[in-house]
């Protein structure tokens, strides 16, 4: 089976199943599995053990290089938006 994880990631979907299935407090069980309280806290809210996607829901360069300029990055469609004084 192939897992993807995310880069930071310091839990496996096994080690989140766990999380969500255990009863233990939240500082026991991030004591008794070595992560900290904020993840198992997280992982408790979410429905599924699967990482979800990092990329962005709207990714608006996609538009400024079909019809702007195929090169320009993010940081030249700020400086370019601010130049003109559409963004500050």
């Amino acid at each position: 089976m192939d897992i993807r994880l995310h880069k930071n990631a310091t839990t496996t979907p096994a080690r989140r199943f766990h999380i969500q299935s255990l009863p233990l407090s939240v500082a026991k069980l991030a004591a008794k599995l070595g992560v900290l309280e904020d993840t198992i806290r997280r992982w408790r809210g979410h429905d599924s053990v699967e990482d979800r996607p990092h990329t962005a829901h709207r990714l608006q360069t996609m538009v400024v290089r079909k019809f702007i300029h195929e090169g320009m990055s993010r940081s030249a469609l700020h400086c370019l938006l601010v130049r003109h004084g559409v963004f500050c």
